[in-house]
């Protein structure tokens, strides 16, 4: 089984703004070319889910248009982590003391009020584990990559803010896992 994870286009938001669970758009003509990279590379025979910000149902949407058979369920889990009251900000605006207490208990301190890394963490790691025996694709961002890029080497928590990967795909673009698939499917599991 096969997880494809692609990257939401470049977000209308000005560089250096801390926009996690923000919902800003992302440009259309950028949206409309990943959606016509990603229709032409996909199979027949996937299942898609996307985040539920407005820049994932974009490409999710533009890429349905082109290829029905890629209808979309729209997944809450995979939204991008949430930084509370530091969204919208600039990051050099936040201030080194905050990041730095973010730092120093990077699992568990919820950044400008919102999702602690370990909330974060499980969440993605529940849609992981709900992956079926379907070849899926998933219309995300960088920190759910990052996160699966940690679930794919068997790591399911982590402490320190070293420990989190820099690599994630770049916008419009996409990675590729394969997740173990349980030897049973879970009751009322749809496969998608």
């Amino acid at each position: 089984m096969t997880l494809w994870l692609a990257r939401h286009a470049r977000p209308l938001v000005a560089p250096g703004i801390c926009y996690g669970a923000l919902d800003v758009a992302a440009d259309g003509p950028a949206t409309l070319a990943a959606a016509h990279t990603l229709a032409a590379a996909l199979p027949l025979g996937f299942c898609v889910r996307s985040s539920t910000l407005q820049r994932c149902e974009q490409l999710a949407q533009a890429l349905s248009a082109l290829r029905p058979d890629l209808t979309p369920i729209f997944d809450p889990r995979l939204r991008e982590m949430d930084f509370g009251r530091w969204e919208g900000l600039r990051w050099d605006a936040i201030g080194q003391p905050a990041l730095e207490a973010w730092t120093a208990d990077f699992a568990h301190h919820r950044p400008g009020g919102g999702e602690s890394v370990q909330i974060f963490m499980q969440r993605v790691v529940a849609a992981w584990d709900a992956v079926g025996p379907q070849p899926t694709l998933w219309i995300t961002h960088a920190g759910v990559a990052r996160a699966c890029s940690l679930l794919a080497a068997g790591i399911r928590n982590i402490d320190r803010a070293d420990q989190w990967p820099h690599a994630a795909p770049g916008y419009g673009e996409w990675i590729t896992f394969e997740p173990a698939i349980p030897a049973q499917t879970p009751p009322g599991h749809s496969g998608c």
